[in-house]
């Protein structure tokens, strides 16, 4: 429906560790998290003010001795076409397209630097949902709001990115011995940006959540066991940033407000 736009984050985390985590992001974002009721498989879904935001699970057991991680979904308009670009553009599949019985058809692929992303091609519906619904609004706190990439090869990435999903190139921020933070947008609105590996062992993507007062955020986030890695830090255009590492490993950062509103 929104040809590359972030639509779904998903959480793999510690076998075990899943009620903890529940407990952990559902105090952070205030989300409300319920089983999804999936047969022979336990997923539980996160939502906000009505919209579904994220979905957390254990770690997949093909996927033994992955840290956990937060992945990120975009929305495309035919998954197995995305898929077979993706192979085309260099990039690998990991999960060959599959449907997701009353939501629509996802694989799991990453860039030709190896960062792992998912595509999910939802089912129609009628009304078409608006664009701002969905776990993706940059203004509504605990929905996504900022991506980032950490690459090997940023404007390779990039490249690859905009001819996948169509988006474009936005405003590069020199951070000096760092190197360049290019921002990219789509339909118009920068909705994330890319950079080189600096402390990141591996390429991947990070999720930004939306926060009403990053410092109370922190406080919350370290209360319940994270760790503060970066921050908080003003952006450009006023915001704040903090970036935390979960109690089982899993990275993710949070961008608002210092104080809350």
């Amino acid at each position: 429906m929104y040809h590359g736009k972030p639509c779904w984050f998903e959480l793999s985390t510690d076998k075990g560790a899943l009620p903890q985590a529940d407990q952990f992001y559902g105090k952070l974002f205030g989300w409300s998290i319920a089983d999804a009721g999936m047969d022979g498989f336990t997923y539980h879904l996160a939502s906000h003010g009505g919209d579904m935001v994220a979905g957390l699970a254990e770690m997949p057991d093909d996927c033994a001795g992955t840290p956990p991680f937060w992945m990120v979904y975009f929305d495309v308009d035919d998954a197995d076409a995305a898929a077979t670009k993706v192979k085309t553009l260099g990039g690998t599949v990991f999960r060959e397209p599959a449907d997701i019985p009353g939501t629509g058809r996802f694989a799991i692929l990453s860039d030709p630097q190896g960062a792992a992303f998912g595509v999910l091609q939802p089912l129609p519906m009628e009304p078409q949902p608006p664009v701002e619904s969905g776990a993706w609004n940059q203004r509504k706190e605990s929905h996504g709001n900022w991506i980032e990439l950490m690459s090997t090869d940023p404007k390779a990435a990039l490249d690859f990115y905009a001819e996948l999903f169509g988006w474009t190139r936005s405003t590069a921020v020199d951070m000096g011995e760092m190197g360049t933070y290019q921002l990219f947008s789509w339909n118009g609105a920068d909705i994330g940006g890319m950079m080189g590996l600096g402390n990141s062992p591996v390429p991947c993507w990070l999720p930004y959540f939306g926060v009403n007062g990053v410092d109370s955020a922190i406080t919350r986030a370290t209360g319940g066991g994270a760790t503060l890695m970066h921050g908080p830090v003003e952006v450009p255009g006023g915001a704040f940033i903090a970036f935390f590492r979960d109690a089982q490993g899993a990275h993710f950062s949070v961008v608002g407000p210092k104080e809350d509103v």
